[in-house]
């Protein structure tokens, strides 16, 4: 690669991910752009040696001077675009109202689309581009009480399979990365989401809902199957260095699990087994 393909814009990088991601990348010779939401964030990122535009996926303003500012400093080139920042919003789908759904469609799925719709025409203009999509286990296979945020996760997995069909013969490459449980903290971030929207005393599951805020609020032991922020980085380096990446990497044995179940099993069966989670 040239250093002009070796430049990245990556999202969410205010912590876990995104953080390492842009770590990592830098230490193998990629320029960096790490965009978090938040200024403050962004600041502590420019002190650490990155440029950092700041991108909210929720304000549209934001994402334009954020990569108009990456292409002022790349003279109007883009290697690859990964999109990584979102947030989760657990409760019940009866509890959800239609305002959070809204809310984290903004985030989750229209910003990501927005930043994309801008970042394909500047690598069509090259000729070549990677897109990754860090989308999630729980964009083929659903789970109780994260129906908000598996929703934007199908919804993205949608936007990204039509992408690779429509942009087969352009030189842009578009990968999906599904990752399983990962060390993060989604979890943390969901809680001021959950205060907010979730009337859960009031629900028809409160009961459930007092077990679930145990686990929203003092998780207990790490799942045997999570794994840290490098595990999603290693299958990244493959999405943006190999020649022909995979259209999709899950990371994670339970994600890999559940796509072969997704393949294999009748689906009155994979609802079955999913239930008792």
């Amino acid at each position: 690669m040239t250093i002009s393909e070796r430049s990245i814009l990556i999202t969410g990088c205010s912590s876990g991910i995104g953080y390492y991601c842009a770590h990592a990348l830098r230490d193998r010779g990629w320029r960096v752009f790490a965009s978090c939401r938040a200024q403050s964030d962004c600041d502590r990122l420019i002190a650490e040696g990155f440029d950092s535009p700041r991108i909210d996926y929720s304000d549209a303003d934001s994402i334009e001077t954020g990569l108009n500012a990456v292409l002022h400093a790349t003279n109007g080139t883009l290697g690859a675009l990964f999109n990584n920042g979102a947030y989760a919003c657990p409760g019940a789908i009866e509890d959800i109202p239609t305002g959070a759904l809204r809310e984290i469609f903004e985030t989750n799925v229209f910003g990501w689309h927005e930043l994309t719709r801008r970042v394909i025409p500047v690598m069509r203009a090259q000729g070549h581009g990677r897109i990754v999509q860090n989308s999630s286990v729980l964009g083929y296979a659903p789970y109780q009480w994260r129906g908000a945020y598996s929703t934007t996760k199908y919804a993205l997995e949608g936007l990204s399979r039509t992408m690779q069909l429509e942009l087969a013969n352009t030189g842009i490459k578009v990968v999906m990365i599904q990752p399983g449980p990962i060390d993060t903290k989604i979890r943390e971030n969901s809680i001021p989401h959950f205060e907010r929207w979730i009337d859960w005393e009031n629900s028809a599951r409160v009961d459930d809902y007092r077990r679930l805020l145990g686990r929203l609020y003092e998780p207990g032991p790490k799942d045997r199957y999570e794994l840290g922020p490098d595990a999603v980085c290693d299958v990244l380096i493959k999405a943006l260095e190999h020649r022909n990446p995979r259209p999709s990497y899950q990371v994670t044995t339970p994600a890999k699990l559940m796509r072969w179940i997704a393949r294999l099993l009748p689906e009155r069966v994979i609802l079955s087994i999913l239930a008792r989670g």
